[in-house]
């Protein structure tokens, strides 16, 4: 029955290639869900005043003015979670790293759930201002370290186990799977439960990846489990990843396909929720339409386009689809403010359907096509220099984005400060986007011609 509903959609996948990636899939599932409940809960102490109460004197838009700076923050401490996971690398084999990490992440999030238990059920003065203050500003750091670890992580251990042609096969069903974990995962927002006990839930689906990477590492065949190639182990080194990536050209460019989009995409995310606040909009209800909506999306093109663009158009082409599409939404957008037409709620929306198709875009066509991008790589790309890619290097563009938002706002001048964001930064996404797509028109060439000539780079 699986095999039918799998070759339906997915006909190219062969049969000997289903359990596996019904396994990776279902770990990406776990993943994905967790990090959506996660990702979209994060928020709320700062727009729902979890964080910032009015009870204990804080101003209404403290959390708001605070966002910013919690995201600037951020790669500092994924920097610390970077050097610690090269040297993990070194240390241990893939699946125990996976238990590590999962055990690690699991257990903060229980204090964080404790602390959030407490203030529903005695208050807010019982805990005090700091502690909440603090415990916001942890979550957003958890939550922001874990999406970029765990998910970073998991493509690093598929990529490294999948050659070329299988992940062509096999790499859109993954991400088919982990998108029905995404739309799990925000729908979850919806649920008339306490915020604490939907954290319970995010623990549980961490769990989860622990066990379905047990289950795949006992069933699956070790020949099962390689890729094109093996590479010579390198020496342990917590700086080879970042000396490797300074000094080939083809990472570098990597590393703007993979990060740059989360510049822009940061401005345009800081101007939707900025207007959701103005417009009085009840804003974890927004997160969880916003969060299902992206995620449906995504599951549908990734079940039914994915596979069928890298068929007709390939890999080069298709690196290229997710910058277009966002420069087109980005100055739809912009035109639409600067026609004079707009409301605060009709602006929101209007970055709604912005965020909805470059999400969309990014998590069904982009993410797939650029993992692919590390398949003609050692070892050490695979692990140490996607990790810095994806997790500082992604860290690094949010925190650029929120810095170019943040500079945009003018104190005490919320006119101001909405006219900065649309008109300024929607210029400034635009530069940016440039950039990115010269970047992809170059990896896609040197890809191609890396899986021609059967070379790595190592």
């Amino acid at each position: 029955m699986l095999s039918s509903v799998i070759h339906f959609f997915y006909p190219d996948i062969r049969h000997e290639d289903i359990k596996k990636t019904s396994l990776l899939g279902l770990t990406f599932f776990f993943i994905i869900g967790a990090y959506w409940l996660l990702r979209l809960l994060k928020d709320l102490f700062f727009y729902n005043s979890l964080a910032f109460p009015t009870s204990l004197g804080w101003d209404a838009d403290a959390g708001r003015l605070a966002l910013p700076f919690a995201k600037m923050i951020s790669p500092w401490i994924v920097l610390g979670v970077v050097i610690i996971y090269s040297k993990l690398v070194d240390m241990f084999e893939k699946h125990i790293l996976f238990y590590i990490i999962t055990t690690f992440y699991s257990i903060c999030f229980s204090i964080v759930t404790g602390i959030l238990f407490i203030q529903a059920s005695y208050g807010d003065a019982v805990l005090g201002k700091d502690l909440l203050m603090y415990t916001g500003y942890a979550a957003y750091w958890l939550t922001e370290s874990m999406g970029s670890v765990l998910v970073a992580f998991f493509w690093s251990f598929t990529v490294s186990s999948t050659p070329s042609e299988q992940a062509k096969r096999t790499f859109p069903l993954i991400v088919a799977l982990g998108q029905i974990g995404s739309v799990g995962g925000s729908s979850l927002l919806f649920l008339p439960i306490s915020t604490w006990m939907k954290f319970l839930v995010a623990i549980a689906l961490l769990i989860g990846v622990f066990m379905a990477v047990r289950h795949t590492v006992s069933v699956i065949p070790m020949e099962h489990q390689a890729a094109d190639r093996d590479t010579k182990k390198s020496r342990p080194s917590m700086f080879s990843g970042l000396v490797l990536l300074v000094t080939k050209p083809y990472l570098m460019g990597i590393l703007v396909v993979s990060t740059f989009y989360e510049i822009a995409g940061t401005i345009v995310d800081y101007q939707m929720k900025s207007q959701v606040k103005l417009a009085g909009i009840d804003f974890e209800w927004f997160q969880g339409i916003l969060g299902t909506s992206v995620n449906v999306l995504s599951f549908i093109v990734a079940l039914l386009g994915t596979s069928a663009l890298m068929k007709q158009f390939g890999i080069r082409v298709c690196l290229l689809i997710y910058p277009a599409s966002f420069a087109v939404m980005l100055t739809g957008l912009y035109v639409y403010y600067s026609s004079g037409l707009s409301t605060p709620l009709a602006l929101a929306w209007a970055a709604f359907a912005v965020m909805l198709v470059v999400k969309a875009a990014s998590y069904a066509v982009n993410n797939p096509i650029k993992e692919m991008m590390y398949i003609p790589t050692s070892k050490d790309v695979k692990f140490k220099v996607k990790g810095i890619i994806d997790m500082l290097g992604g860290r690094s563009a949010k925190a650029t984005g929120a810095t170019i938002a943040g500079k945009l706002n003018v104190a005490g001048d919320t006119a101001a400060s909405m006219h900065n964001l649309f008109f300024l930064g929607s210029l400034i996404g635009l530069g940016i986007i440039g950039v990115w797509i010269l970047a992809a028109l170059f990896v896609g060439n040197k890809n191609n011609q890396l899986v021609k000539s059967g070379h790595i780079i190592e």
